[in-house]
């Protein structure tokens, strides 16, 4: 069985190379080796490679298990290579290396404006740093915000300009369970950013343009003007330059909601979907000429370039470029008729985006993209196997369900341990929002066609915007069924993993009728619920209270056992975007949701609450020093709402272990406060500057 095993994955070499590319791109992340290190190892494993190619085949016949491990040792030194490479911290010109507050920043606008609700957002390129008077070389990306004041900011992509304003390091929330923006905006060479106001920069050049990327954002503009032309209603024109492009700046936040809600967020995420339904339409029109070569090279060249325009223009997001990548393999294929295998043209893909940028691997957009193409490969044929269809109308709808049930198979952990959540009508919605959004791609490309016939060109737009009324109709109506998603899912990396062997197991034994897998199956899945119920035991026991960082919010949650009581600003309550980003994964995490049990809930109504033998004390601006008659012991204080006090006036009127700074307060009352308790030798958390303050109660 091993040897057999062993024979078909010699059918797919890229298989092997990609696992031993990711395993380097892994080790080199989280245990970072010197690039001395690394040449090392590099240079001993191409000379043992160089060695086994001189050594006669009576010699290496016995041990050509040796030089494949030697390759694969070759591949995984590369993978780490690349991350060490592609991390920008590791550039001598990094900005990071030389950048002090109050330095004058030379920066290119890297893209056009985007307009936000209180500023203009770009991506800028840092090219230089003036030290002592002299402007020094450097690199990495910065993240600015223009303050949108009466005058638009006369800036563009390709505008140079001197930084007057400070640059910010980026960092993360410090919210337990939060979206780790800092390593984010690593993975895009981004590690600062800064929000300038009128006069704190200085336009020097205007004409910085990559000339190919300039031709890019003129073509985006104008199919975004030429279907805003064309497509009534703002709505529905955001939702069709989302699906066309990937452009998503003016799509309604609560419509993205309903896509995610409902599992068909990929339709307006631009995705390999997009492309493939390209590559399909184009690959009809070839059909109709003969089938000679002249011809397969002149389809090639015509599909090659199509769908990498498209791609470039769609900006390129890791998903739509693994299906660019994949076609380009299978077209070049046809070319020398050659038709490569689906898994190692996936894995033939994915290497080559991997060695160029190993930061995919983080990427759950490429995470979902390549376990969906994979998931749908292998288990397609037996789940639509599962049901004889004779009628072809019904035959129809089955393959298209038997299609989206395979592709769940793969992603339910990435989409488990990402999001938390898995959309339970994820079949009818894909049922029909998928073929709608066929039918609205073709007819937003009919449309850029005949731009030029404004009769045609008319009726075409009215006809793709009465389609995404009735798409957007139909998922904001699923989104607001009952039961619609089932939420709150916390799944870690070891949970992942366990489920993932589950599923390999359970499909081996089903597929292979192997009683092995049965059995692997049962104790992949013991273990995952043996973990599970470990962790559920330990939120039973949970006593904790979470002090969270929002900007200019008071938010603080009491957890005890499965429960959490909210204590902070009303509007945290009232918009679900700040929940989610901010509160929402704390919770997930620590297995809470809000208690409804109003006798054991804290007594929240006076200033200082007890939780078992834990004394905590808000004291905000409301707080009257006045009241206070003799010092009273607490074990926490947190301040918060900018309270009329000093660090002074506490100490006399409290006895405490810890003061907690929470980010209802200004900066500079924070930083008056820091001097003063390191004055008294008080301890302190700064949650804006330390993150989020968790205590056991």
């Amino acid at each position: 069985m091993p040897y057999a095993a062993a024979i078909q994955l010699k059918k797919y070499p890229f298989v092997r190379l990609v696992a031993a590319l990711i395993a380097g791109i892994l080790l080199q992340w989280y245990l970072q080796f010197t690039i001395a290190a690394l040449l090392v190892v590099l240079c001993c494993t191409a000379l043992a490679t160089g060695l086994f190619a001189l050594l006669p085949a009576s010699v290496t016949f016995n041990i050509q298990w040796v030089r494949g491990l030697v390759v694969l040792l070759l591949v995984g030194i590369t993978g780490s290579i690349a991350v060490y490479v592609k991390d920008i911290r590791n550039n001598p010109q990094y900005i990071g290396n030389y950048y002090h507050l109050k330095q004058q920043v030379l920066v290119t606008i890297d893209e056009p404006l985007v307009d936000k609700p209180n500023s203009y957002k770009a991506l800028a390129t840092v090219t230089a740093i003036q030290q002592g008077g002299v402007w020094k070389k450097t690199t990495g990306d910065v993240l600015l915000y223009f303050y949108k004041g009466k005058q638009n900011p006369k800036l563009q992509y390709g505008s140079q300009i001197i930084l007057h304003a400070d640059l910010q390091p980026i960092k993360n929330s410090g919210n337990p369970g939060a979206f780790d923006y800092k390593q984010y905006c690593l993975f895009h060479d981004i590690g600062y950013q800064s929000f300038v106001y009128p006069g704190q920069y200085t336009n020097i050049f205007s004409d910085g343009a990559n000339s190919v990327q300039q031709a890019l954002y003129n073509l985006r503009d104008a199919t975004i003007a030429s279907l805003q032309k064309t497509i009534p209603g703002e709505k529905e024109q955001a939702v069709a330059e989302a699906l066309l492009i990937g452009y998503r700046d003016k799509l309604d936040p609560d419509l993205v909601q309903a896509y995610t809600n409902t599992g068909v967020v990929h339709i307006i995420a631009i995705s390999g979907m997009h492309l493939g339904m390209i590559y399909l339409l184009l690959l009809a029109i070839f059909s109709r000429l003969p089938a000679n070569k002249a011809n397969r090279i002149i389809e090639a060249i015509v599909v090659i370039t199509v769908l990498w325009l498209f791609s470039l223009l769609a900006g390129a997001a890791p998903s739509i470029t693994r299906a660019a990548v994949m076609f380009t393999v299978v077209a070049l294929g046809k070319v020398i008729d050659r038709k490569a295998g689906t898994y190692n043209t996936l894995a033939a893909s994915a290497f080559i985006l991997l060695v160029y940028n190993p930061f995919y691997l983080w990427d759950a957009g490429f995470m979902l993209s390549y376990s969906a193409v994979l998931s749908i490969v292998a288990f397609y044929k037996p789940v639509y196997n599962w049901f004889y269809v004779k009628n072809k109308l019904l035959g129809i709808v089955w393959k298209a369900t038997a299609v989206s049930i395979a592709a769940q198979i793969l992603t339910l952990p990435v989409i488990l341990l990402y999001f938390h959540q898995f959309p339970a009508t994820f079949l009818i919605a894909n049922l029909i929002a998928v073929p709608l959004s066929e039918f609205i791609l073709y007819g937003e490309l009919a449309l850029i066609l005949v731009i030029f016939i404004p009769f045609l060109a008319k009726w075409i737009g009215v006809a793709v915007y009465y389609m995404l009324v009735a798409l957007d109709g139909f998922i904001q109506h699923i989104s607001n069924l009952p039961f619609v998603l089932w939420d709150n899912i916390y799944a870690d990396v070891a949970q992942t993993i366990l489920l993932y062997a589950f599923i390999l197991a359970a499909c081996y034994w089903l597929l292979q009728k192997a009683s092995k897998g049965f059995i692997a199956a049962m104790l992949f899945l013991s273990v995952l619920i043996a973990y599970t119920g470990i962790r559920y035991i330990n939120i039973y026991h949970t006593q904790k209270l979470v002090v969270y960082n929002v900007p200019h919010q008071t938010a603080i949650d009491i957890m005890q056992g499965s429960s959490y009581h909210f204590i902070g600003d009303s509007i945290l309550l009232q918009d679900d975007k700040l929940q989610r980003y901010n509160l929402k994964p704390c919770r997930i995490m620590n297995g809470v949701s809000a208690s409804t049990d109003a006798s054991i809930q804290p007594n929240i109504k006076s200033s200082c609450i007890a939780v078992n033998r834990t004394k905590i004390l808000f004291l905000d601006s409301s707080f009257s020093f006045n009241n206070v008659v003799e010092k009273t012991p607490v074990d926490v204080i947190v301040l918060s709402k900018n309270p009329k006090c000093t660090i002074f006036d506490v100490q006399k009127a409290f006895a405490f272990k810890k003061l907690v700074f929470d980010s209802s307060n200004p900066m500079w009352k924070i930083r008056r406060w820091k001097k003063d308790c390191d004055s008294l030798h008080l301890r302190f958390h700064s949650v804006q500057e330390s993150g989020a303050f968790q205590l056991d109660l």
